[in-house]
């Protein structure tokens, strides 16, 4: 298509159809014959279902082939045609980008590649080349992610201004209401009769009073003088909806609490499923798409109601229990109960949504507007420049440097790396980023540390499991009713668990409606969670499964991901091996000879949870 000034243009659009964007191939200053086929190829490149599912991976596309062009043009001999581009030629586009200092020459020179392959009339020579190696990333120039501090930094500053922004937003509504509701006198007040005059008019229209505005006989549809002494148009706009960059910071909090993606971030439904019913800790899944995984691109995600360990403060205690903004399924609600009415103007049903004052960047709709939050990561990488926050890195002086930019890639490469685990992707994925990304390694090994050392402590400051001795048992054997007194029980109970009629697994459970995981109900927890609970019993016959059990979990800390082990098993080998300490050596070397293939099943079942009731 022409646009009105007489560029050449190339509409494209995302894979989803929500966004689009125009490159201006007239950018392409090549002879005639060559444009044509670069702009050609570029079109058949991004074309519907040829991969790039995005603007963003199609802007990278355009940006590379302008690059290429542009090197093409200050050669000595500039080919006139497709046929004409040599191996030489592609090959030297790397070398001239390495040598002008940009570190994603290898990218680009992929990108080129792509595109090149669907053009029509190259030599046998460039298309061979084009189906050989490209150069790789170079070893040494790992990725960085920010370290576990820089990331507390990020997510308070996020917090912060979502915190104002609900604070300033709940007021304006609270006042809003009681003027309809005739509660506040405005007749001698003329300043405050303005300002409800504006909340009214952005409740119900969603923009601020306008008027038409000849302007060097141009008319315009502009604010009213007494709106702009009020501020700028988006801040007043502000008293009632969350402004672009409170948006942002959402998507910044989303990003530290939940490791996904950039792209499910920002396009985020407000369409969800509460899968706790409203009742008890708070579950809301959400249909998430990450086109890149094709097939399997429609995904759900769990926000839940739980605080993620990395990003809470060092003393959890200091969390107020009404302060959501540490879970993400508090988050999730908080901006879905402040976009809602924005969501209305806007239409659709994406959760980011925000009002632009101004046109909302080249090639996309112009002019204001409510619309979705775009996916370039213009807006967080100027929340990153406005928040300035300083890095764990310093200067020759001792003085903070300033973090390194900020963007959702990285947020996630941090939580990956911090967590140890796959998010939205394979194992081996995930691999490869924790490969790029070495720099945080010790602290990696400290988080490890602190997980193991949080996790024991836990684990024995709970109830620990009574054991009874051998002694115990024949005692109680021949006098019931004193044994039974002495260790707090029931007779007709204690005479059930000798003769093992309340098995568990790891011991004997005397109050299967008394316990605190479930009070009152029968209990649904793990056995392993037995090894806490003052319900429980431990007798001789259960040291076998105990030692199997212990030594079954030894074992996985050698064949798992430390943080995964520390996080889920940690706790019950503490306290296996301080049961285990109570009792003989010799017998539990004894257990551990001559425990049988039904003790070996049993402790396999359990640590396989194909005991858990699910």
């Amino acid at each position: 298509m022409t646009s009105e000034d007489g560029r050449q243009i190339v509409r494209c659009y995302s894979q989803d159809g929500e966004e689009r964007v125009d490159l201006d191939v007239s950018a392409l200053d090549l002879p005639e014959a060559l444009h044509a086929s670069l702009v050609a190829a570029l079109v058949a490149r991004t074309t519907p279902g040829k991969g790039l599912t995005s603007v963003e991976s199609v802007k990278k596309a355009y940006r590379a082939v302008v690059a290429f062009a542009r090197y093409l043009t200050g050669l000595d001999v500039v080919p006139q045609s497709a046929r004409e581009l040599t191996p030489e030629q592609f090959d030297g586009f790397y070398e001239h980008r390495k040598a002008e200092g940009i570190k994603t020459a290898s990218m680009e020179l992929a990108d080129v590649r792509l595109v090149l392959v669907k053009a029509e009339g190259l030599s046998d020579a460039l298309s061979g080349r084009l189906a050989g190696a490209l150069p790789t990333r170079p070893e040494g120039e790992p990725a960085h992610s920010y370290s576990r501090t820089e990331l507390k930094r990020i997510a308070q500053a996020a917090r912060t201004m979502l915190r104002t922004a609900e604070k300033r937003i709940r007021s304006n509504r609270e006042l809003l209401e009681r003027f309809r509701a005739g509660e506040i006198d405005v007749d001698h007040d003329t300043d405050l009769r303005r300002r409800l005059q504006i909340l009214d008019h952005l409740d119900r229209v969603g923009d601020v009073p306008r008027r038409m505005r000849n302007t060097a006989g141009k008319y315009q549809n502009a604010p009213e003088n007494w709106v702009t002494t009020r501020g700028k148009v988006k801040e007043v706009v502000g008293w009632l909806y969350l402004v672009p960059e409170e948006i942002a910071a959402a998507a910044v909090l989303f990003g530290v609490m939940t490791g996904q993606n950039p792209e499910p971030i920002v396009k985020m439904t407000a369409a969800h499923h509460r899968a706790d019913g409203g009742v008890g800790p708070g579950t809301a899944i959400v249909g998430l798409r990450k086109p890149r995984r094709q097939s399997r691109a429609y995904m759900d995600l769990a926000l839940s109601e739980v605080p993620d360990w990395i990003s809470i403060p060092e003393q959890p205690d200091q969390i107020s229990t009404r302060d959501i903004l540490h879970t993400p399924f508090g988050l999730y609600v908080l901006v879905h109960e402040l976009t809602a009415r924005a969501r209305q103007f806007a239409g659709g049903n994406r959760l980011l949504v925000t009002y632009m004052a101004s046109g909302g960047g080249p090639g996309t709709a112009k002019g204001r507007g409510w619309r979705p939050m775009r996916t370039d990561g213009a807006l967080i990488s100027k929340l990153g420049r406005d928040w300035n926050l300083p890095s764990d890195e310093v200067d020759k002086e001792g003085n903070p440097l300033p973090m390194r930019p900020l963007r959702l890639e990285t947020l996630r490469m941090t939580y990956i790396e911090l967590h140890q685990k796959p998010v939205a992707h394979t194992r081996e994925t995930a691999t490869r980023y924790l490969v790029r990304n070495r720099g945080n390694i010790n602290e990696y090994r400290t988080v490890v540390a602190q997980a193991l050392t949080a996790e024991v402590a836990k684990a024995r400051a709970r109830s620990k499991i009574t054991a009874m001795t051998a002694e115990q048992v024949a005692d109680a054997q021949e006098n019931v009713e004193a044994v039974a007194a002495e260790m707090g029980l029931e007779p007709t109970v204690l005479k059930r668990m000798i003769a093992g009629e309340l098995d568990t697994v790891l011991g004997a459970c005397t109050d299967n409606t008394g316990g605190s995981y479930n009070p009152g109900e029968p209990c649904r927890a793990s056995f392993l969670l037995c090894l806490g609970c003052e319900c429980a019993r431990a007798l001789p016959r259960h040291l076998a499964v105990q030692v199997i059990v212990h030594d079954r979990l030894a074992e996985r800390r050698e064949q798992m991901d430390r943080l995964q082990w520390a996080e889920r098993f940690a706790g019950p080998h503490a306290q296996l091996a301080d049961l285990l300490d109570q009792a003989d050596e010799t017998a539990v070397e004894d257990a551990r000879r001559d425990a049988g293939p039904d003790e070996h099943q049993l402790a396999d079942r359990l640590l396989n949870r194909e005991l858990d009731i699910r």
